[in-house]
């Protein structure tokens, strides 16, 4: 264990480096690294949050499709960073990038070029295994992780919740397999 300091944890951000790990699998962009990605399609044409997740999964052939618990996160970082900044224009944030944000991703242009580099030859592999899944198949399973995530991270689910999650995603499951 710890000793006297207590367990040793991991606080903030900090403890992935190298490229990440989850669930087994590489990410394909470090939290920093989608910054910088986000400010250059940013810095290409002022747009907001849902418009990025679709020139991300373009850019990336459909290989790759940020979810919004990534996308929003890191427009707010980037804006209260001073290097893009909201603009409400017919109801949504447009995002612009800032002389600052122009100075950084100048400054990082080396790091952007091996990103783009990498997932190219990553989309190309096919990473993750998801080269050949329909963009539609696609967006309901991020949908439903991101909706299974967000009620798991409310808050403890009582029996009667658990049972009814499981028959759900157990019925989807027996649907999906006799398609």
């Amino acid at each position: 264990m710890g000793g006297a300091e207590g367990p040793r944890r991991h606080h903030g951000r900090g403890g992935h480096h190298g490229g990440g790990r989850r669930g087994g699998r590489h990410r394909l962009f470090d939290y920093g690294e989608m910054r910088l990605l986000v400010l250059s399609l940013i810095a290409e044409k002022p747009t907001y949050g849902y418009e990025l997740i679709r020139m991300i999964e373009e850019k990336f052939g459909g290989s790759y499709a940020p979810s919004p618990g990534v996308i929003y996160p890191t427009l707010t970082w980037l804006d209260e960073a001073g290097y893009a900044r909201a603009v409400e224009a017919d109801g949504r944030k447009n995002y612009h990038i800032t002389p600052e944000g122009e100075a950084f991703l100048g400054a990082n242009r080396a790091g952007l070029d091996e990103i783009l580099a990498r997932a190219a030859t990553g989309a190309a592999e096919g990473r993750g295994g998801r080269r050949d899944v329909p963009m539609p198949v696609m967006r309901g399973m991020e949908n439903l992780r991101t909706a299974l995530r967000l009620r798991l991270r409310n808050g403890g689910l009582d029996t009667a919740a658990e049972e009814k999650i499981a028959a759900l995603l157990d019925e989807a499951a027996r649907a999906i397999a006799q398609l």
